[in-house]
Formats: structure tokens, sequence, C-alpha cells
């Protein structure tokens, strides 16, 4: 048998046995607990008030009808929520870390140690 031939057995073999999980990958899988939701409000929130800031705008510069004033005032909304927005992600990404501080600086410890 090829060594190539060797390598793909080797690849299948490892696919079907069972795999256990190291500290690595869930020192990885609990920083991206801590990530993922913070990432994922602040681009919904970030997009949600980017089209409220483009509305306002259409609204202001009169393409959508006669309604500057109330497109000043949605615009200004708009503007106020991507503003917040980064904070808004500070906020919960702390609140995250906080969680899980124990876990992760527990399983870094260890990893570090051996």
């Amino acid at each position: 048998m090829e060594q190539i031939e060797k390598k793909y057995v080797q690849s299948v073999r490892d696919s079907y046995a069972p795999h256990e999980e190291t500290k690595l990958e869930k020192l990885r899988k609990l920083d991206a607990k801590v990530h993922l939701p913070a990432t994922v409000f602040s681009i919904i929130f970030g997009v949600i008030g980017a089209l409220v800031l483009g509305t306002g705008m259409c609204l202001a510069m009169e393409i959508i009808g006669n309604l500057m004033p109330l497109g000043v005032a949605v615009g200004i909304v708009g503007i106020a929520m991507v503003s917040v927005n980064y904070f808004i992600y500070k906020a919960i990404l702390r609140s995250g870390k906080k969680k899980y501080a124990d876990e992760v600086i527990a399983l870094s410890n260890d990893l570090l140690n051996e």
C-alpha cells in the first residue's frame, strides 16, 4: 500500500473513531461561548440601526414622501442606535467573561502547567 493510501485509510479510520475533546478544544469552545452572543447581538443591532438611519435619510431628503421633520427625527434615532452599539457589545462581552472566567482560567492554567 502506498503512503498516500495509508494516509487516506488513517483519516477515514479517525473519522469513525470516538473523539475525546482535548483541553485546548474546550478552551476554544468556552472562548467562543463568551464572544458569540455579543457579536451576534451587535451585528443585528447595528444592521437595524443602519436601516433606521437610512430610512430617516430617505425621509429627510424627501425621497419617500414630504416628511422632512420626521426624517430628521428617525435619522437621529438611527444615529443613536449605531453610536451605542459598541458600548452594548462591550457590556455583553464583559458579562460573558465574568460568567465563564473561572472555567477559562482553570483550563488555561491546566494547559500552561502541562
